[in-house]
C-alpha cells in the first residue's frame, strides 16, 4: 500500500548509528592489509573470507578504509534492511545465499568484481551454519571472478557475545581496540573440480582461517 512504513525505511538512520560506532572503535591490522590495498590499486579484486560471528567488526573496519566491495544479502525481509544499510554504507548488495538464489547471486557477485573491481565480502559460513564449516559457495565464486581468497579475522579486545545464536555472534564495544588478522592468500587450482575437489578446497580455507590467531 502506498505510504506504508517498513523498517527498512529506517536504513539511512542505521547507516548513521552505524557509521558513528564503527569510528568509535580503533582498528589495527599491523600492515597486514597492505596486500589488499595494493591488489585493488592493481585492478586485481580479491575475495574476503570471513566467519559470520565476526561480520560486524569486519565491516566497520572496511566502511573506516572505504572498501569498495560487493556483499551477500539474503532475500528475506531481514534481508533487504540489510541490503539497504549496506547500499548506504558504499557497498553493493547482491540477494542470495547458499539456501536460496546462490547461484544467481554468485554470477552477478563475479560480474560486478570484474568490472568495477570491488573485492567480495562472503561470510563463508552463513546464513545459518553450522559455525566456522566454509560452504563451497567461495570456491565457486573465486572461479567465477578469477580471484584469490584472502581469509580474514577480527579480534576486539572487549565485545558482547550473542552466546544463544548459532554462531556466537560477536558485537564489539564502541571505543575498544580490535585486531585485524589477514592470513595468506589461497588461489583454487585452474580446471574443472569434481565434489571431491570441492571437499578439499573448502577445508583448506577451513584450516586456513582457524590458523589465524591474535598477535
Amino acid at each position: 500500500m502506498a505510504g506504508s512504513f517498513s523498517l527498512a525505511d529506517l536504513a539511512p538512520l542505521n547507516a548513521g548509528l552505524f557509521k558513528l560506532w564503527a569510528r568509535s572503535i580503533h582498528f589495527d591490522h599491523a600492515g597486514e592489509w597492505d596486500i589488499i590495498t595494493n591488489s585493488h590499486a592493481a585492478g586485481k579484486p580479491v575475495i574476503l573470507a570471513l566467519w559470520h560471528n565476526e561480520l560486524f567488526a569486519l565491516t566497520a573496519f572496511g566502511y573506516t578504509l572505504d572498501v569498495p566491495a560487493v556483499t551477500f544479502v539474503s532475500q528475506s525481509k531481514d534481508g533487504e534492511i540489510i541490503a539497504r544499510i549496506l547500499e548506504r554504507l558504499g557497498h553493493v548488495a547482491t540477494r542470495g545465499s547458499s539456501t536460496r538464489g546462490g547461484a544467481k547471486a554468485l554470477v552477478k557477485a563475479a560480474r560486478v568484481m570484474r568490472k568495477e573491481c570491488r573485492h567480495a565480502v562472503l561470510t563463508i559460513d552463513g546464513p545459518k551454519g553450522p559455525r566456522h564449516e566454509p560452504k563451497p559457495g567461495v570456491i565457486l565464486l573465486a572461479r567465477l571472478a578469477g580471484a584469490r581468497i584472502m581469509p580474514i579475522r577480527a579480534f576486539p579486545e572487549r565485545k558482547h557475545v550473542f552466546t544463544s545464536s548459532w554462531d556466537r555472534f560477536e558485537l564489539p564495544y564502541p571505543f575498544t581496540r580490535c585486531q585485524v588478522r589477514v592470513g595468506r592468500p589461497l588461489d583454487i587450482p585452474e580446471g574443472e573440480l569434481d565434489e571431491a575437489g570441492m571437499e578439499r578446497e573448502t577445508e583448506r580455507l577451513r584450516l586456513a582461517m582457524l590458523s589465524i590467531d591474535p598477535r
